[in-house]
């Protein structure tokens, strides 16, 4: 039997689009990031630069989930990424906190200090203060950035996500596409099952069951990019 997260997430980075085609390497599991710092304490360039890469990802997700509006990004960027090899270099792994919500932070501060730093001498900075928009148009503030832990965001963000490709696996799919993805990966109460284990449920080749599965996910990944215009990485 194949494990529930790990297919479910597959199913979900499927439609996403973020499987194979992604632009960053992937997070760091918590062992290996363990295992980094530790070669860090002890002068290893290259595995700093391993946690740097692996967590550009988080600087690219500030960027378009408070930022998007902003007229440089590639500004903000450069700068974010400045705030994610500080936190890079001042972690301290003992003390339990993963460290994309300490980057995380640290990102959002430095991004802070620049805007900050745009403001008129004469004028008093506030944490009130607009300074840019989100998605759906409405203020946002200093006191929306500092407040918002990025692992809370990352899991409202894919929260959505999930709950948009559950409709749409019931409403785009035909009887026997829908049937076959749920039982595939583990939808609705199900147990996740190998094309040859649907197979046998269905009393149908596995053949069968692996083209109205890739034809199924060609839908669902064309109906999701359809009403979501911004989830590039």
């Amino acid at each position: 039997m194949l494990n529930i997260t790990s297919v479910f997430m597959k199913f979900i980075s499927l439609i996403l689009g973020i499987s194979e085609t992604a632009s960053f390497p992937p997070p760091l599991s918590a062992e290996e990031e363990e295992e980094l710092f530790g070669r860090m304490k002890n002068g290893d360039e290259e595995a700093r630069g391993t946690v740097i890469e692996h967590n550009l990802r988080l600087v690219s997700h500030i960027i378009r989930k408070y930022y998007s509006s902003y007229q440089y990004p590639d500004e903000l960027l450069s700068i974010g990424s400045l705030g994610l090899i500080k936190a890079a270099d001042s972690f301290k792994c003992e003390r339990g906190t993963r460290f994309a919500t300490y980057a995380a932070r640290c990102i959002q501060n430095e991004i802070l200090m620049f805007f900050r730093s745009q403001k008129k001498v004469n004028m008093e900075v506030s944490l009130n203060d607009t300074i840019d928009v989100d998605r759906d148009g409405n203020p946002l503030t200093y006191l929306d950035i500092i407040s918002t832990p990025e692992h809370i965001a990352e899991q409202i963000d894919m929260n959505m996500h999930i709950e948009k490709i559950r409709k749409l696996v019931n409403t785009v799919l035909d009887e026997r596409q829908k049937e076959i993805i749920v039982l595939r990966y583990g939808l609705m109460g199900y147990l996740p099952k190998t094309q040859r284990e649907v197979a046998a449920h269905l009393g149908i080749s596995r053949s069968y069951v692996s083209r109205i599965e890739k034809k199924a996910l060609g839908i669902l990944k064309e109906a999701f990019g359809s009403i979501r215009p911004e989830f590039d990485d």
